[in-house]
């Protein structure tokens, strides 16, 4: 019997989202997952949340051990995973506040292991979609009845960490046509479809990434800056999630 219906995992300053929960310690063939499983109920929906960097922010992006947090939601039975996350823009209309419904990502990252499929036999999944519309859709309706400015597509770029991107790089990925920046959604999203578990980002944006190439007053982020940003908006956060979890056709 499944543990749960749909999946949250939490991003920057999201350590905690349900009452009266389940605590599940689970062990993977991956190692030890970010944190333990947490099995609540939303309206009629049994949900499960992980702290994807621990519940003290323990484990930054690239030490993240991803395969164990997606290999246990799918082990807990979720169809669907909502993932709230952090991300810098790179485009002055993408404003800090703003939320934006990503369906595309351009990997930069490096070393982190990123497939459930490493052989003897091979196995190549498309990755053509990484995104599932439905997920999306649910999250920009969800969006725009909480009043939240929401940018429905867009290519998140996502770069190893710890450290922010040079204005260099910036000023690269926006040339490239890109549109946020980000450090943890790969191999997060290709490994819930490798895992068969369809995905939606939540993306919140909280700065111009190392600033913006025509505007010298826009200064490049910090980290206070981010922590401090998702942290004031993590109730807007919260209230999306709540409403989109209720809306997601599983």
């Amino acid at each position: 019997m499944a543990l749960a219906d749909i999946g949250v995992f939490g991003g920057s300053g999201l350590y905690e989202l349900l009452d009266d929960v389940e605590t599940h310690e689970l062990t993977t063939p991956y190692g030890a997952p970010s944190a333990p499983l947490q099995i609540g109920v939303v309206g009629d929906r049994r949900v499960a949340f992980m702290a994807r960097h621990g519940l003290a922010h323990e484990f930054p992006a690239h030490r993240v051990n991803y395969r164990a947090n997606v290999w246990a939601m799918q082990h807990a039975g979720v169809g669907a995973v909502l993932a709230p996350c952090s991300v810098g823009s790179l485009r002055p209309e993408l404003a800090p506040g703003h939320f934006v419904v990503v369906d595309q990502f351009v990997d930069r990252t490096s070393g982190r292991a990123d497939t459930f499929f490493d052989g003897p036999e091979p196995r190549h999944t498309s990755m053509a979609h990484p995104y599932d519309p439905a997920l999306g859709r649910a999250i920009a309706d969800a969006c725009r009845v909480e009043g939240v400015v929401v940018h429905e597509g867009g290519t998140v770029v996502v770069i190893s960490g710890p450290r922010f991107s040079t204005m260099a790089e910036s000023r690269w990925f926006s040339q490239m046509g890109w549109h946020v920046v980000n450090m943890t959604q790969y191999p997060e999203a290709p490994l819930c479809v490798e895992a068969g578990i369809r995905y939606g980002a939540v993306a919140l944006v909280t700065d111009y990434d190392a600033g913006l190439e025509d505007d010298a007053s826009v200064e490049a982020v910090t980290q206070d800056q981010v922590f401090e940003f998702f942290k004031a908006n993590i109730s807007r956060v919260r209230s999306v999630l709540f409403r989109a979890l209720e809306a997601v056709e599983l």
